[in-house]
């Protein structure tokens, strides 16, 4: 152990250190538990936009990127502002994909969007929370589950429904959140099963995070938020919302 630090004065120091730190974070807790946790300034912000218009952003730029007309952006412009803050003005739960990025598909820049993903866009508890605090802290309006075509995820799941397909890794545990979409749309015998799986797929994440969250369901109720679905289709770059 070196002389500094086995001091009694660094030890100190330390042990102070460590109470000021958490005494952060119960204050952090505490916040989180009351209505101070939202950003004071929350009607003000920039992203302080009804979910309807930010749909309707998400919508328009979507169309400018199948139209191959995309805005031109500077990706320098606005990096001290953001350093500071971040405003997006939607949340977008995506499949990991790698032909899919939310951010050129909807022609948005950095700071636009609270993006979260996973394989098979599945609402799991950390994907959840995350866009809790979305919602919540940083004032997101609109949560938007995307599904794609041709979804490998789907397909797995697909698999071991029909086939007692068995996967390896930790994939079971994944694609066992995607196979309850899987019987429910079999329920409807579909010409395209992976179609409409898909399709239900998006629809459980969106019932979940819509009634097993209650950070998200209160704001829900109250208009602050809303949830809503759609299909990415990997040919053209549209999604198709559900209805």
């Amino acid at each position: 152990m070196c002389e500094r630090c086995g001091s009694s004065s660094h030890r100190l120091a330390s042990r102070r250190g460590f109470l000021t730190g958490a005494a952060a974070l119960a204050g952090a807790a505490v916040l989180a538990g009351s209505p101070g946790f939202l950003r004071p300034a929350f009607a003000q912000a920039p992203n302080a936009i009804s979910p309807d218009e930010a749909l309707q952003r998400l919508t328009e730029g979507n169309a400018r990127y199948v139209a191959g007309e995309p805005t031109d952006k500077d990706f320098e412009a606005g990096r001290a502002a953001r350093a500071a803050a971040q405003y997006p003005f939607a949340s977008i739960l995506s499949c990991a994909d790698s032909r899919i990025a939310p951010e050129l598909a909807f022609d948005q820049g950095p700071g636009d969007l609270f993006v979260v993903r996973v394989a098979g866009n599945v609402a799991a508890d950390d994907g959840i929370a995350s866009l809790e605090y979305g919602s919540a802290v940083l004032g997101v309006p609109l949560i938007l589950v995307l599904g794609h075509t041709s979804c490998g995820a789907v397909d797995a799941a697909i698999k071991v429904v029909k086939d007692n397909a068995v996967l390896p890794g930790h994939l079971p545990q994944l694609i066992g959140q995607i196979t309850p979409a899987v019987k429910t749309a079999m329920e409807g015998n579909p010409s395209d099963l992976l179609a409409a799986a898909t399709a239900q797929n998006v629809r459980n994440a969106m019932t979940r995070l819509s009634d097993d969250s209650p950070v998200l369901s209160e704001m829900i109720a109250g208009g602050k938020v809303k949830v809503v679905g759609g299909i990415y289709e990997i040919a053209t770059g549209r999604v198709s919302l559900l209805a």
